[in-house]
């Protein structure tokens, strides 16, 4: 039987404002629905783009998430699709938040949630230097949730694409698709960027679907965009080929997983699979 799911990636410019950024995803979101995708996939930082650590904690702790939860929920069941929202800031205490990746159910439910595990504290040279541990409480969990269709879906967000280990065990736990919603800085971009979602997708045979912020946000940091769509073999079935908000799709054959890992069974030589 023919297993066939059509996706959507929405490539965003989140700001500061989470209603704002709503608003302006809406209408990508709405699109991809209209042309069939029954999962869409927005980029990390989809709630709220902010550079500003003091004043995102100060946002996040007071916020109250069940609102946002539902306000996404609401997007989610208007359109009758599963939705994944790349990341939002949960509030953890201590002075830090969860960087959360959420799956919605076509009916508006958190059906999974997955906390970012490699955080991004980098040193690019020209100034230019992360701390996101600074902020944000890694999470200790990899999770493959159930999708459409039954196709299993792994999750995980930006930098969390330099750590195969990870990707090894969503593979071996079942994940036939792979999820990397992300805000990739425009050097890093450049240089790594499909590189490494190719690599991943070919390492694990999976499918990898890539929603990107893109361009100069509100906050005043700048981004790389360029979403990717990529087949198990580690094909670029879908691209969005500059840092412009808008949408990609791709229908996913999820036959193919299973015919790449018996073409290629790499894993089979280096021990097996452990799952999250």
């Amino acid at each position: 039987m023919s297993r066939t799911l059509r996706v959507g990636v929405a490539q965003l410019r989140s700001g500061i404002e989470p209603a704002a950024n709503r608003e302006a995803a809406l209408p990508l979101l709405r699109q991809a629905a209209a042309e069939g995708a029954r999962l869409i996939l927005t980029p990390e930082n989809t709630h709220r783009m902010d550079k500003d650590r003091a004043r995102a904690l100060a946002a996040a702790e007071a916020e109250d998430q069940q609102a946002a939860l539902k306000a996404w929920g609401r997007i989610a069941r208007e359109l009758g699709t599963w939705l994944l929202m790349g990341s939002m800031p949960a509030w953890v205490g201590g002075g830090k938040v969860a960087n959360r990746s959420l799956l919605f159910g076509p009916d508006g439910l958190v059906r999974a949630h997955y906390d970012k595990i490699n955080l991004f504290d980098v040193d690019l040279g020209g100034g230019e230097t992360y701390r996101e541990s600074a902020s944000v409480q890694p999470g200790a969990q990899a999770v493959v949730a159930e999708g459409p269709g039954g196709a299993m879906l792994g999750m995980t967000v930006c930098y969390d694409l330099r750590f195969p280990e990870l990707f090894r065990a969503l593979a071996g736990a079942g994940a036939e698709i792979i999820a990397v919603p992300a805000a990739f800085t425009v050097p890093t971009g450049r240089a790594h960027w499909e590189t490494l979602l190719r690599a991943r997708a070919i390492e694990t045979g999976a499918f990898v679907i890539a929603p990107a912020q893109g361009g100069l946000h509100e906050d005043g940091r700048a981004t790389f965009g360029h979403s990717l769509i990529i087949d198990p073999w580690g094909r670029v079935m879908a691209s969005k080929p500059d840092e412009a908000p808008g949408v990609i799709l791709a229908d996913l054959d999820l036959g193919r997983v299973a015919e790449a890992r018996a073409q290629i069974p790499a894993w089979r030589g280096g021990g097996e699979f452990s799952g999250p």
